[in-house]
């Protein structure tokens, strides 16, 4: 049973403990009718600050494996909670991925490593006088 739910772009449940959040099996079909973008499920970690997992069906994401967007939302959160401007995070998806975070008031910033999907160029071109 989650220890407190709070709502911004996305709903942000917290749990009591890691073990907590790596046991939630979610309906992806309910979670697909939340009004919201995505959950996100956080606890504290017991390696790290605090650990997370994010899930978005409704957007065509069941579970994300390290998601950006989300840490914009815990990184404030956990260092008001830890009273820390640095913090460790890991996202605790199949994949899984271990961040490296900071909180500066108006910005954050989120560091870790990154898989290449996609290479590509784009051209631009002007039309008219735009």
């Amino acid at each position: 049973k989650p220890l407190d739910v709070l709502k911004s772009r996305d709903y942000l449940v917290i749990y009591p403990s890691e073990k907590d959040v790596l046991a939630v099996s979610p309906d992806f079909q309910q979670l697909a009718e939340v009004d919201a973008v995505g959950i996100i499920i956080t606890a504290p970690g017991t390696d790290v600050d605090f650990v997370s997992r994010f899930f978005a069906p409704a957007a065509g994401i069941p579970e994300d494996p390290v998601t950006g967007s989300a840490h914009c939302t815990l990184i404030p959160y956990w260092s008001h909670q830890l009273n820390k401007q640095k913090l460790t995070a890991y996202q605790a998806s199949r994949r899984g991925g271990k961040l490296v975070c900071e909180n500066r008031k108006e910005r954050v910033i989120i560091a870790g490593r990154a898989v290449t999907y996609m290479h590509g160029e784009i051209q631009l071109a002007t039309v008219g006088n735009i």
